[in-house]
């Protein structure tokens, strides 16, 4: 009750529940400890239990995406970060989903199966040298649970990210036949930064940010480039908008993809982050440790996972044969 309690919402308010609901008296500080060691020991647990479970669809998708999480001081200490003097007050947890989308809305277009989503998620690095024979954590991690799902067993395959250099070298050096798409949410989010910047909160810039999404929609990649050329030289977010595409040009072939039945932006990857990180950890006043955000983000995706009762069963096995 403990686990499943601080999963989902604060410790502070784990120790209320299970007051109200159980009544059984756990002092928050009891909550964060037992809940960090049940985190524990799900992480242990997540690096050993890879066998693929349940059927593989016809098409499946696999989502990254980074967000950064409140450290304590003793976390973030000589670290660079975005703060106006170059500090770091956050460490980045990097998430992978999979899921399916053989649903279809109703003009047809390939929708996100209900409860098919799947996650796992840590603060670690995705870095590995070139002379390393050994992957990165994260990509580790993005292994394990492709292997879970079966991803890789899927007649069709689709990895989806924004603009982040790690997600992409992930994707090659793991999954090198899947189809490479740039989560179309993440490109309009960057018109529209850019609209931002050239024309400030204007109606020009609303108008400016449409056409250039409607264009993007239409694979029109050419004329969103030469409606940037203006700009470049007064605004660099419109020449770092320009290499934006040119860089990810054949991940956002938009037109091709819808043809070929493959989902685009469903704001799973986004809410992916909300959902696993921001909404547990990211609240007001929290600030962490790497281990106890680990442990928590452990525990967060074993539940959201539907992996939680699993786990339980492993650990009863292993506690009644050590008896």
């Amino acid at each position: 009750m403990t686990g499943s309690a601080a999963a989902l919402v604060s410790f502070v308010e784990s120790s209320d529940l299970l007051r109200e609901l159980a009544g059984v008296e756990v002092s928050a500080s009891q909550v964060e400890r037992a809940a960090e060691a049940l985190g524990a020991e799900i992480a242990v647990d997540e690096h050993h239990c890879v066998e693929p479970a349940g059927d593989v669809a016809p098409t499946m998708y696999l989502g990254m995406d980074g967000t950064g999480v409140p450290m304590r001081n003793s976390e973030v200490a000589g670290r660079a970060g975005k703060q106006p003097d170059g500090t770091a007050k956050t460490r980045e947890a990097k998430v992978v989903t999979v899921r399916t989308a053989e649903s279809r809305d109703d003009q047809g277009k390939p929708m996100r199966d209900p409860g098919s989503v799947t996650y796992s998620a840590a603060i670690e690095s995705a870095a590995a040298r070139d002379t390393n024979p050994d992957r990165s954590d994260f990509a580790e991690r993005v292994l394990r649970e492709a292997t879970r799902r079966g991803f890789t067993e899927a007649p069709r395959c689709a990895v989806l990210g924004d603009g982040a250099a790690w997600i992409w070298n992930t994707a090659r050096e793991l999954f090198p036949q899947a189809t490479q798409i740039l989560d179309r949410f993440h490109a309009k989010e960057a018109l529209h930064r850019t609209a931002q910047a050239i024309f400030g909160a204007t109606n020009e810039g609303k108008q400016w940010a449409a056409a250039r999404c409607a264009e993007l929609d239409d694979g029109k990649l050419h004329a969103i480039v030469h409606a940037l050329q203006p700009h470049a030289a007064s605004v660099a977010e419109a020449t770092k908008c320009a290499m934006y595409i040119f860089r990810h040009r054949a991940r956002m072939r938009y037109p091709k993809f819808q043809a070929q039945g493959f989902c685009t932006s469903t704001g799973v990857l986004e809410a992916g982050c909300k959902v696993v990180i921001g909404t547990r950890l990211k609240r007001a006043g929290m600030h962490w440790s790497v281990s106890g955000a680990n442990a928590i983000m452990a525990l967060r995706c074993a539940k959201l996972s539907g992996r939680f009762e699993d786990f339980w069963e492993r650990r009863s096995t292993l506690l009644k044969a050590a008896a």
